[in-house]
């Protein structure tokens, strides 16, 4: 501490540092409190202003007022002060003047300075004691002190000399201290007399502060002691409340589990659930720390959990249970009710899956329905003895079509009641889900306008809180006050509503009363289910959009699977019957009815599930590939029978072809079931006609044109079949055109069938043929066209290209009925003379066989080809004639040759018009002269 600071009020007249001081103690000071060393002595205690304020206080209050002072007074004092004032004399030798002290002041500093070092520095450490042994032994050696003999008088000189250079060092101190003193005596005698404005100043305010708490008392007495007691009533009652609403949520709550017990035994798992996940949040919140249901939380977690597994049980057994009941024709929901509790339940549990126990159940109701119409239809069959043949599958094969196919259409319709059903349970499960969903969605579009009109009305009101002696607030009391009776209002409505019940502790509706006081944020909505079933979602069930949608389309997904299984089953009950060429030995009437049932069930289960299922699919066109390939090879191999067997000779037409040439004209490409008696009665016709026009025909081509339809027909029954048949049809014109083209243009008739020649009228009856079948071309191609897929068009090229091959053929046997009579020209006139008598030999042979000619093909061919036929004869003719002329060098000069020659052509020209229906043929016979140049 500085000994330039100094706080204390009194001080000695020793300390003064001119006379002043004693005039000053005569007019202030009555009583001394301290002496010069208490001073001194005190200036090691720390400053503050507040010890400096409790001296001044005890010295004034010490001096006792109208108090008679004598002499008497000052004898103490003047005892005590005596030697001091020797001290302070001595001081005042040293100190210098207050007038001179300005002139000497760095002076005096430097001295004080000068003097204090030479006290040891270990007296001004800030923790010098001599309770510390080493500080001790080092202001006082005890070597000093040593009693050993011989050194006594040295010893005590010592001692002496020590207490002396000690008794200099407080000197030194005692001279510095009280220079300091006398250097800030004014601003302490200024300080004094302040002190007194102090003391009248804090006298009045004391009075004031009287006063006003006089009054407060009064105010507090008259107009807050009662408003206050009021309050605390009111906090008291709305404790007393909160007490027995906490003791009944208890008595509530204690009743759970046994409640829990009693919702499943009724399989209430919803309501089970809801009330442990209410009861979990009243224990978290309101019942928090409550000793008695320390174990209460984790047993309500123990019992959902076994809820849990009861509801998965639950489901397997409702799933077994509709899937197993009798198939009939009834699609009404098993236990409509059961289910979307079971669903809610599995949906709150977060139990996503719980659809693949659904889908398990399908497979082995699947397996068991074809098992069990299995065994009803062998046990109706005595034919078939169980007790030798033991497997189903042994049984099944040994049934006739008829038999199998009643099978086949009884599992059929078995499965689609199964599918229907299936279909009616998913869908239900569906809007299940869908209704959370939607009620997630609507939950969020009323927290998003709440949250805008909080924003648009949220107003931030301040209020002075005071805390009572309860450790609540009066703004929290008000607050509990005003709220309370709307509380109470509330929960009367709620009570008194028709469909409630009032709370008591034993109730099973007491969860759902407690719920209100709660703080729990569970809500529930009500929602009724396609079947007309009511249901309460909570808000509790926290899935999100994304889960709930996947849920559904997995849902979907399964009724997918559902039709996938069907399609299975029935691909391995149909390849079970295939094993032995079952299915590849059916006539064409006994496919097309397999097919068109088969057919039927994949769009009926199309329909139900709304989507495709490839796998009866892919069974059946695999089946059907195989009949195709049996059905075209049996038409081929029966087509190529009867072209090997075929006389090409013009065959009567029955009356049921010309019937089916007329059907196909009327745009029906179909064959007739069966053979009427009129149609048996009729007589067979010559001419086969079509559209009009008469064709002759042999028998072979009568038979093709039903093998075309039958192909036709084949593609109205399977449809899928369409692509194969057209080129398997395809193949078949293609042969007829090949094989044909061998028999009678390339005479392979005369071996096969053993034929003495090929004659005209066999050539003009194969042509004819060639152009029945060409005319029914296009008929075929819009059939099939009508049947393709648009990027299948590019198939039809086919019948283009056989329209093409069927023109060429007929074009070469046109070619070859002229190049016969070419022949017999170039053989006939290349003999001619022209010689008397006329008509000449040459042109009577050439006239006769060219009347041989027309009477072969006249019948067979339209008039219009037979004109265009001879025509072409004609040229030839003209070509040789003209040749052999200019051979003879005979000219159309008028001459007597010339005039021969004009007479056989005349002959010629007469006897070829006189021909049925070449009597306007233009010959134009004026061509077989040379011209002129």
């Amino acid at each position: 501490m500085s000994l330039l600071t100094f706080p204390y009020c009194n001080f000695s007249n020793t300390l003064s540092s001119s006379g002043d001081f004693m005039q000053w103690h005569q007019a202030t000071v009555l009583h001394q409190c301290l002496s010069q060393t208490a001073v001194m002595l005190s200036l090691k205690r720390k400053w503050t202003p507040r010890n400096a304020f409790d001296l001044c206080s005890h010295c004034l209050m010490c001096v006792p007022r109208n108090l008679q002072i004598t002499k008497e007074h000052f004898a103490l004092y003047q005892q005590e002060i005596t030697p001091r004032e020797k001290v302070h004399e001595r001081c005042k030798n040293i100190c210098t003047p207050k007038d001179t002290f300005d002139r000497t002041l760095l002076h005096t500093h430097d001295k004080s300075r000068t003097d204090l070092e030479q006290v040891p520095k270990i007296f001004m450490k800030p923790d010098f004691a001599l309770e510390d042994s080493l500080t001790f032994n080092a202001v006082l050696p005890w070597s000093h002190f040593s009693t050993a003999g011989g050194k006594g008088n040295r010893d005590a000189a010592s001692s002496k000399l020590l207490q002396e250079k000690l008794s200099h060092y407080l000197d030194i101190v005692e001279v510095n201290i009280a220079h300091q003193i006398s250097l800030r005596s004014e601003a302490f005698f200024h300080a004094m007399t302040s002190q007194h404005e102090l003391q009248d100043y804090l006298r009045k305010t004391s009075q004031a502060v009287k006063l006003l708490r006089e009054k407060i008392s009064k105010i507090d007495k008259v107009m807050c002691e009662g408003s206050l007691r009021v309050l605390r009533l009111s906090l008291t009652r709305n404790n007393c409340i909160k007490a027995y609403n906490k003791l009944k949520l208890m008595a509530t709550v204690h009743q759970t589990q046994p409640t829990v017990q009693l919702l499943l035994s009724t399989s209430e798992f919803v309501g089970a659930l809801d009330l442990i996940a209410t009861t979990q949040e009243v224990l978290q919140q309101e019942l928090q720390g409550i000793h008695s249901f320390r174990h209460l939380g984790s047993q309500l977690c123990e019992l959902e959990k076994l809820i849990d597994k009861m509801m998965i049980a639950e489901f397997s057994t409702y799933a077994r249970n509709d899937l197993n009941r009798p198939l009939e024709d009834d699609c009404q929901i098993l236990e409509e009710e059961r289910l979307v509790s079971l669903v809610f339940g599995l949906l709150k549990q977060r139990k996503l899956n719980f659809y693949e126990i659904y889908g398990d159940e399908m497979i082995i109701t699947a397996k068991n329905i074809i098992k069990q119409c299995v065994v009803n239809t062998v046990s109706q069959i005595e034919e078939i003895d169980t007790e030798v043949v033991v497997k189903l599958a042994d049984q099944m094969r040994m049934m006739n079509f008829p038999q199998w196919f009643d099978l086949l259409k009884n599992i059929f319709s078995k499965f689609t009641i199964f599918l229907k059903r299936i279909k009616a349970t998913l869908n239900t499960i569906r809007s299940v889900v869908f209704l959370v969903l939607d009620k997630n969605q609507k939950t969020r579009d009323l927290e998003d306008t709440l949250e805008k009109n909080s924003a648009k009305d949220s107003t931030v009101d301040t209020e002075v809180a005071y805390l009572t002696h309860e450790g609540m607030f009066i703004s929290d009391a008000f607050s509990e006050g005003d709220l309370l009776p709307v509380a109470a209002d509330t929960t009367s409505q709620r009570n008194t509503s028709p469909n409630s019940e009032p709370c008591s502790s034993d109730s099973v509706s007491e969860p759902e009363c407690t719920t209100d006081s709660s703080s729990s944020k569970e809500q529930t909505s009500s929602s009724v289910t396609p079947g007309g079933v009511e249901m309460m979602i909570s808000d509790d069930m926290k899935l999100t959009d994304l889960e709930l949608v996947r849920l559904a389309n997995n849902i979907q997904e399964l009724l997918y699977n559902a039709s996938d299984i069907c399609h299975d089953r029935s691909v391995k009950f149909l390849m079970a019957r295939a094993k032995d060429g079952f299915l590849e030995k059916l006539n064409s009437n006994e496919f097309v009815a397999l097919s068109r049932l088969m057919e039927g069930f994949i769009l009926d289960t199309e329909q139900i599930c709304g989507r495709k299922s490839m796998s009866l699919r892919g069974a059946l066109q695999s089946q059907a590939n195989r009949f195709v390939n049996r059905f075209h090879e049996e038409r081929k191999t029966k087509l190529s029978l009867l072209l090997d067997n075929e006389r090409w000779k013009q065959a009567e037409v029955p009356a049921e072809f010309q019937d089916l040439v007329d059907s196909v004209s009327d745009g029906r490409i179909s064959l007739p079931e069966k053979k009427t008696a009129a149609t048996e009665e009729r007589k067979p016709a010559e001419f086969l006609i079509v559209e009009g026009q008469k064709y002759a025909t042999v028998g072979t081509v009568l038979l093709l044109i039903r093998i075309i339809l039958e192909y036709c027909q084949c593609v109205d029954n399977i449809p899928s079949i369409t692509t194969d048949m057209l080129t398997r049809l395809s193949d078949l014109l293609k042969y007829f055109n090949s094989r044909s083209c061998q028999l009678v243009l390339g005479a392979g008739a005369l071996q096969v069938v053993g034929l003495k020649t090929i004659t005209t009228k066999n050539l003009a009856l194969s042509s004819r043929c060639l152009q029945l079948i060409v005319h029914y071309i296009p008929i075929i191609r819009a059939h099939f066209e009508a049947r393709l897929q648009p990027k299948q068009f590019s198939m039809l090229r086919h019948f283009d290209h056989i329209t093409k091959d069927y023109h060429d053929h007929i074009a070469e046997i046109s070619a070859k009925l002229v190049a016969i009579m070419d022949s017999l020209f170039d053989k006939l006139l290349s003999k001619y003379e022209v010689k008397a008598p006329v008509p000449s030999a040459c042109f009577r042979n050439i006239c006769k066989q060219m009347a041989k000619m027309h009477e072969a093909i006249y019948d067979l061919l339209p008039e219009e080809q037979t004109q265009m036929l001879f025509l072409r004869i004609n040229a030839s003719y003209k070509l040789h004639l003209k040749r052999q002329l200019a051979h003879l060098n005979v000219v159309n000069d008028g001459g007597p040759l010339n005039g021969l020659v004009t007479s056989d052509v005349a002959f010629y020209t007469g006897n070829l018009q006189a021909l049925k229906g070449l009597n306007n043929l233009d010959l134009n016979m004026a061509e077989i002269w040379e011209q002129k140049r």
